[in-house]
């Protein structure tokens, strides 16, 4: 090849990666400029609101006067490590969220398993387990209220019946958060039957045929085979409903409005009552930072732990 041949290869080449860099630049404004209206909403309505949280975090702010709010620094974060109602509510959030996650962690995959079975039963339970998580959490905690009066409700006068003591569900501190449990129960588990449905679809059917032809029973199969392969999907959901557990306040709010005696009041309820009942804004401001930063440690812990899983 003479010089003149190489010399214009080497031209068109450089002319050539230069229009893919104009192209690519071209592309990378016109898809900013496609996301720009999601974009600005999620800084409005999402990290515009939880600086300003952040802020707010550190005055003894006014929320019907903001202009009389007093600079405090770390105090409200100091208050909250000599609040007994802080810990109080650390305690409560733990129980309920271990409850609930564990509890939906386990039937839902149990219910997976039923449900990836044919026949009439996977039907039947398929419309029972779905179609209360579809319903909105205001109405049907209400009527899961009235399902839990002593006096009407439908488990006390099944209770009655079998000659078995009859319980204030919602009125007695020892009874009241077993009660939103299973509410919670009830309503959520749809989704994570979802999602191991989903991981299900992923598991290898040749290696549960394998396992049957070896002679592996059905519980065997699922041990040995199916939860290793579902090992992302179960961090997913426990990361997934951990979050939406710290985060539970319309059913505490509409069924026990945290009681009685504090009973039922979460982290997260208890960032609602000094905020907006007791108007000691920057105190809840400092528990929702305090919660943030513990749900996203939680969140990273699952990421480095399904890294390893894969």
């Amino acid at each position: 090849m003479s010089l003149d041949s190489t010399l214009t290869a080497r031209a068109l080449g450089i002319s050539r990666s230069r229009a893919r860099s104009r192209a690519g630049i071209r592309n990378g404004r016109l898809a900013f400029l496609y996301l720009s209206p999601a974009l600005l909403v999620f800084l409005v309505f999402t990290i515009g609101p939880a600086l300003f949280v952040l802020y707010i975090s550190f005055f003894n702010w006014n929320l019907l006067n903001p202009s009389l709010s007093r600079f405090v620094g770390g105090g409200n974060y100091a208050a909250l490590l000599h609040s007994s109602d802080f810990w109080n509510s650390i305690v409560t959030s733990v129980y309920f969220v271990g409850a609930t996650v564990g509890g939906s962690t386990v039937l839902g995959l149990g219910i997976a398993l039923l449900l990836s079975q044919r026949g009439l039963v996977r039907r039947i339970v398929r419309l029972a387990v779905l179609t209360p998580y579809f319903t909105p959490l205001v109405a049907t905690s209400i009527v899961w209220v009235w399902i839990f009066n002593p006096q009407f409700g439908l488990i006390d006068s099944v209770l009655k019946l079998l000659h078995l003591p009859e319980v204030g569900w919602l009125q007695s501190t020892t009874w009241a958060m077993p009660a939103l449990i299973v509410y919670t129960l009830w309503h959520d588990l749809g989704f994570t039957v979802i999602i191991f449905l989903a991981g299900l679809a992923t598991v290898s059917g040749e290696l549960r045929e394998a396992a049957r032809v070896d002679g592996a029973s059905y519980w065997h199969e699922v041990r040995d085979v199916v939860l290793p392969q579902l090992m992302n999907t179960t961090l997913f959901v426990i990361v997934i409903t951990t979050i939406d557990s710290l985060q539970a306040f319309t059913q505490i709010y509409t069924m026990t409005g945290g009681g009685p005696l504090s009973a039922t009041t979460t982290t997260g309820f208890l960032l609602y009552q000094q905020s907006f009942v007791f108007y000691k804004t920057g105190f809840g401001a400092a528990i929702a930072v305090v919660l943030f930063v513990v749900i996203a440690l939680f969140t990273l812990a699952q990421l480095r732990l399904s890294r390893r899983a894969a």
